[in-house]
């Protein structure tokens, strides 16, 4: 199988790979490239773990092919922090101690990240809403989503 030349923006950063017309952008983000946060959990889009921005859009990498990458702007976890500095959201899951094993961390992340940048002052309600689409069977929710809220405070007055 020929491969397919992509050339994308990946944390503000020119990219160009080769990748297989099958292989989902998970595969090439993690395998091609070296960017390791995002984590497959269940392959099938049911567990956001895999969570990126693909312009401006919250999606599940292993959904996407790599190829559908071309010409996109995309953000991964590993572009949230700024050199030692991490974002707010980063700092706020430390302190509240909203992770555990860490495979879920990276996604919810990403989609909290995404879901202050539409809605800058979110409901409890509409944090859960937000991150519905992500899960984590270790830490419950209720430290996730006073991570999103006290981060939400922190950036509004940033």
């Amino acid at each position: 199988m020929a491969g397919v030349a992509v050339s994308t923006t990946i944390n503000g950063d020119h990219v160009e790979y080769l990748c297989q017309p099958d292989e989902t952008l998970l595969e090439v983000l993690r395998d091609r490239l070296g960017l390791t946060g995002a984590k497959e959990g269940c392959g099938t889009g049911d567990c956001g773990a895999c969570s990126v921005i693909v312009d401006d859009r919250l999606v599940c990498s292993c959904l996407v092919l790599g190829a559908e990458a071309e010409g996109r702007q995309i953000e991964t976890i590993e572009g949230m922090a700024h050199g030692d500095q991490l974002h707010p959201l980063q700092q706020k899951f430390l302190e509240h101690a909203a992770l555990q094993c860490g495979i879920c961390t990276p996604g919810f992340l990403i989609a909290a990240k995404d879901l202050l940048a539409k809605n800058p002052d979110p409901t409890e309600e509409e944090i859960r809403f937000g991150l519905a689409g992500n899960l984590c069977r270790c830490t419950g929710y209720d430290k996730i989503v006073r991570a999103v809220q006290d981060a939400a405070n922190v950036m509004k007055g940033a």
